[in-house]
């Protein structure tokens, strides 16, 4: 039995792995998807949203375990899974990021997009709320950019459930140790139909950052809709 701590990307919540949890209990492991402040069933005020609050979050669910854990982030996830890793080593046995933003110290998901050239789709997509605080994505952009291959009630539920996105997490740099969360296996999962995140971005991550695994998925950037098995 392996405990799973679930972790979401932009504008998402726990909602977004509900296909995948009740597979994963069904193998006879705990999960826990984790809604971030500001996120899901966690609501917070948009200007008081920080890595730090999402850092402390998944702090406190990874103490309250009694054995490490295997930490999840997907897309903009890896950010927080990342520094959570330099904060809880001892409380997590693999960091997976599934195609996810994977940064080196000092870095924050905009320097990573600054450093690999990222194609500009999701800044493009992106609009502005709350004076700049937060994001929203272009209703037009969603399912091209996060449900490519996804079936039309899931892109229906997820657009129910999507919030701004506070645009301070995108702009907060890590502070990553080699000695500590160098420590911890990483697995990267890369999804090759994926244009939020895309593949050559995703390798270019991994490149510069290895892992201990790198797994693949023909699918676009949300494969716990469209792949959950």
């Amino acid at each position: 039995m392996t405990t799973y701590v679930l972790v979401h990307g932009a504008y998402h919540g726990a909602w977004c792995y509900t296909k995948l949890v009740p597979l994963l209990q069904d193998a006879g492991h705990i999960v826990i998807a984790v809604d971030l402040p500001g996120h899901g069933k966690n609501p917070k005020p948009i200007h008081q949203i920080t890595l730090s609050n999402y850092v402390n979050h998944v702090c406190q669910i990874i103490d309250s375990q009694s054995d490490p854990v295997i930490l999840v982030g997907h897309s903009l996830g890896g950010i927080t899974i990342s520094q959570t890793a330099e904060e809880r080593s001892d409380k997590i046995k693999y960091l997976v990021y599934l195609t996810a933003m994977m940064p080196r110290s000092g870095e924050s998901r905009m320097d990573i997009s600054a450093r690999v050239n990222e194609i500009p789709k999701v800044a493009e997509a992106r609009i502005s709320v709350t004076g700049g605080a937060a994001s929203i994505i272009r209703n037009e952009s969603i399912k091209p950019l996060f449900y490519g291959d996804c079936l039309e009630e899931d892109v229906a539920f997820a657009k129910k459930n999507l919030v701004p996105q506070a645009t301070q997490i995108l702009h907060a740099q890590v502070k990553l140790s080699g000695n500590i969360y160098g420590n911890v296996p990483r697995v990267f999962i890369e999804c090759l139909m994926d244009e939020a995140i895309p593949l050559q971005m995703q390798r270019r991550m991994v490149a510069d950052m290895p892992c201990e695994r790198v797994l693949s998925l023909n699918t676009s950037h949300s494969p716990f809709f469209s792949a959950p098995n």
